[in-house]
């Protein structure tokens, strides 16, 4: 998933920190329509949301911004500096824990009904096995075509100069298998279109999307069907 935003596309009068969030928020910065993150009783769900913000905002704060990179015109969005602080790197792996229980088993269940954490060629890689981890749940990477040994599933997707192919070995999901796809950025949403693609075609149940952070205004979720999609930060035009 491409960390690069339109410099053209973004509005002058919107600096960084107006979507900064805060840690006195009262309600999660997620982007899916259900409930709070823990389902929980009240004081439950009030610690929950507000462990939720205060990391937010640590990774929010973390993140990094460069102007015309890797061209001209371009914003790059860099999540790298997360991971070289090992309290930014736990609250993201925290935070992410907690926006999972989103997806719980039925019945009051309190544990997230995901058997297999997919993650995305290659910032996917970078936090998928440690939540896959906190889950319970086995890892499975979806790489570019031709990385994988073995016999793969592939899917293409459209990039802005042709298809590109991603590919995820054929034993990697087993048919009914509950999938959560995670990567570290949704901008126009091909990539993990595709890969929601590769879950279906091995039998597996895609129960949702997550990621750190969204281009809300590039509306990468519209190719993502009725699918849950929960993000923890949110950058707009």
């Amino acid at each position: 998933m491409s960390s690069q935003v339109p410099q053209s596309a973004q509005s002058q009068e919107t600096s960084p920190d107006a979507l900064r969030p805060t840690a006195t928020s009262t309600e999660p910065t997620t982007t899916t329509s259900g409930h709070n993150a823990s389902g929980g009783q009240p004081a439950a769900a009030a610690a929950t949301t507000t462990e939720l913000a205060s990391a937010k905002v640590v990774l929010y704060d973390a993140l990094r911004r460069f102007v015309d990179f890797p061209i001209k015109g371009i914003v790059f969005i860099d999540i790298m500096p997360i991971f070289m602080n090992p309290a930014a790197h736990a609250s993201l792996l925290r935070a992410l824990e907690l926006q999972a229980l989103h997806f719980k088993a039925p019945a009051g269940a309190t544990a997230p009904s995901v058997d297999v954490v997919v993650g995305l060629d290659a910032r996917g890689f970078l936090f998928g096995p440690g939540l896959a981890l906190r889950l319970g749940a086995g890892f499975a990477p979806v790489r570019k075509q031709g990385k994988l040994p073995g016999p793969c599933v592939t899917a293409s997707y459209e990039k802005e100069y042709g298809a590109d192919y991603f590919q995820i070995q054929e034993d990697a999901i087993k048919p009914g298998q509950k999938v959560l796809i995670v990567d570290d950025i949704i901008a126009t949403g091909g990539s993990a279109a595709a890969a929601g693609e590769l879950v279906r075609k091995l039998g597996g149940e895609l129960v949702g999307y997550l990621f750190i952070l969204e281009i809300s205004f590039l509306k990468g979720r519209e190719k993502l069907g009725d699918v849950p999609v929960i993000t923890l930060l949110e950058e707009a035009e």
